[in-house]
């Protein structure tokens, strides 16, 4: 019995301290298939956990103990599936992780939007996916909620479109708007020419004809809301040096006296030509010169960089 025992021992041993080496030379050939650090890591401890388990077993057999390793083998099964429900939610973020991981439908840097939050990926940990928004704020959503929900990936390509709505009166030439909007949006160097921007009209308001304007930026160089801001501004100030007039889009009571004249005849020009009355009108460059042009840089870059360089809300390594 006694030779039996020791020799028990020694294969648990050996097992043991064969474990670690063998799972490493095993998982070699999974490294052609996928480069998740998450997956390379269960699965190497699982084929120690398993050798291990193989030593103990044999060491058993040879004690003359056969029936007590069956019912720790049962009793672990049944262990383990008691373990699976009562933390059913923990096993179900640790799949969703091993899932991402293999996955990768994101990478570090990127920008994403999951569950109504939009930030930058600072880290993936085996517990949650860490972003930082664009006011700075760390955002730590769980794994399965990543996993489960829809994944809006804004640099897998960096080219974005950006949009924004522009009325002008009834009494104006809409071709001439449309070529004039078009001649404007081509000359800021920061919109794309391809795909091509677009004046399209989508709305018959009541006092105006209202323009949607279209146009694609490279997301990593500039921002859409800054290139927006800028465009409207230039729009403005040609649209007035061309008398393209743009109302108010809304509702004026006029009084009329006795005669059926106008009582506030220069509000009424001004509705009629959307611009305000000569007295109060405001002086304006045509041309937008260097020094007034705005920065239409993106945000994405220095919002990358402070999450860099600011504190890791949560221990553990990337797992992508």
């Amino acid at each position: 019995m006694l030779p039996a025992i020791l020799l028990g021992i020694l294969a648990v041993t050996c097992c043991y301290f064969v474990a670690r080496p063998l799972s490493y030379l095993l998982l070699k050939p999974l490294g052609y298939v996928s480069e998740s650090r998450l997956l390379h890591l269960v699965v190497r401890r699982f084929i120690s956990t398993l050798i291990i388990l193989f030593g103990l077993y044999i060491f058993l057999r040879l004690a003359g103990l056969t029936e007590f390793a069956v019912a720790v083998m049962s009793g672990t099964g049944l262990l383990g599936l008691i373990l699976g429900f009562a933390f059913k939610d923990i096993a179900e973020n640790f799949i969703s992780s091993l899932l991402l991981s293999v996955q990768r439908p994101f990478r570090i840097d990127d920008v994403i939007e999951v569950n109504g939050h939009l930030g930058v990926v600072k880290k993936v940990t085996a517990r949650a996916t860490t972003l930082v928004d664009f006011d700075g704020n760390h955002i730590q959503i769980p794994n399965a909620t990543v996993y489960k929900n829809t994944i809006k990936n804004l640099t897998a390509n960096p080219k974005m479109r950006g949009s924004f709505t522009l009325g002008i009166g009834y009494d104006n030439d809409t071709k001439s708007a449309q070529q004039l909007a078009l001649t404007i949006i081509g000359n800021q160097n920061a919109v794309l020419n391809d795909p091509t921007p677009q004046v399209l009209i989508n709305d018959l308001g009541s006092a105006t004809l209202n323009f949607t304007i279209y146009f694609w930026v490279n997301s990593e160089e500039h921002s859409v809301l800054k290139v927006a801001s800028q465009l409207m501004r230039e729009l403005i100030n040609e649209f007035t040096e061309h008398g393209i007039s743009m109302p108010d889009d809304a509702r004026e009571r006029v009084l009329l006296n006795s005669q059926g004249e106008d009582i506030y005849p220069a509000k009424s020009e001004s509705r009629q030509t959307g611009n305000p009355p000569s007295s109060a009108k405001k002086p304006h460059t045509s041309q937008v010169t260097a020094s007034s042009v705005d920065d239409v840089s993106s945000d994405t870059g220095e919002i990358r960089e402070q999450a860099e360089k600011s504190r890791d809300p949560e221990q553990g390594s990337n797992i992508i």
